[in-house]
């Protein structure tokens, strides 16, 4: 079966709203003729603003993250009810910065998958190794413990409403990216993980993104890739000038 390109950008901590606005209205009109999947992630106070010019279009809100509780005395933290009036459509989690810099954990993130499918929300679930774990030759371990403790008790049912994200954090804002044949080796262990745990047909029909230092470069090389489905974009997707050519490639 043919996949369909997803092709995501994740703002991380830039812009204003008013920065905001502006790139999402010129992606609106560079993108309607798009063929792919699109989703752009601005921060949590750029989400009402982006979210009102990106309705109805073939652009997706997402957010970047979410609280592990629906609501409740938890400062600073921001719930699947508040991202859903707000119209947010899916969640991105597990992002390795999520990971190794505010230190959540396997179980955390599973958390947060279980009450954001319950919600309505689709995910967008991020896995990959640390530099040492690769030279350590646990790339795929560290992957297959990523999702397989990521999807716990996550049915079949809900499967399709959720994509993987592979990002190899050594090639995170870095420049460096992993060879396509080096993410597209690791695309089809974790598309193999999929089915040992859910079947063939759920394997298959699994979009897994790549992300790490995706450029238009780069981007129609990757996504010739037999397990490639799509990009997570971090800095490249700050400027329509960068982002529009990875998601209007082929």
């Amino acid at each position: 079966m043919t996949r369909p390109y997803y092709i995501a950008g994740n703002w991380k901590m830039h812009k204003t709203r008013s920065e905001a606005a502006e790139l999402a209205r010129t992606l609106t009109v560079k993108l309607k003729d798009g063929k792919h999947k699109y989703l752009v992630a601005p921060s949590f106070t750029s989400l009402e603003t982006v979210g009102a010019i990106v309705k109805g279009t073939n652009i997706l809100l997402g957010a970047q993250n979410m609280a592990a509780e629906e609501q409740g005395a938890h400062t600073g933290e921001v719930s699947v009810l508040q991202l859903k009036d707000l119209g947010v459509q899916v969640v991105i989690l597990g992002h390795s910065e999520r990971r190794h810099t505010y230190k959540e954990d396997d179980e955390l993130v599973n958390k947060k998958v279980k009450l954001a499918l319950r919600h309505g929300l689709d995910v967008i679930l991020c896995i990959g190794e640390l530099l040492s774990e690769r030279e350590a030759g646990l790339a795929e371990k560290v992957c297959e413990t990523q999702t397989r403790k990521g999807l716990e008790g996550v049915p079949v049912s809900d499967l399709a409403r959720v994509t993987l994200a592979y990002e190899p954090v050594w090639a995170i804002g870095t420049g460096k990216t992993a060879t396509p044949e080096d993410a597209d080796a690791i695309h089809a262990y974790v598309r193999g993980v999929i089915e040992r745990l859910y079947g063939a047909s759920a394997a298959e029909k699994m979009i897994i993104q790549y992300g790490g230092s995706v450029k238009a470069e780069n981007a129609a090389q990757l996504m010739a890739k037999e397990n490639i489905d799509g990009a997570l974009v971090g800095g490249a997707s700050l400027k329509a000038d960068t982002f529009v050519p990875i998601a209007m490639f082929g």
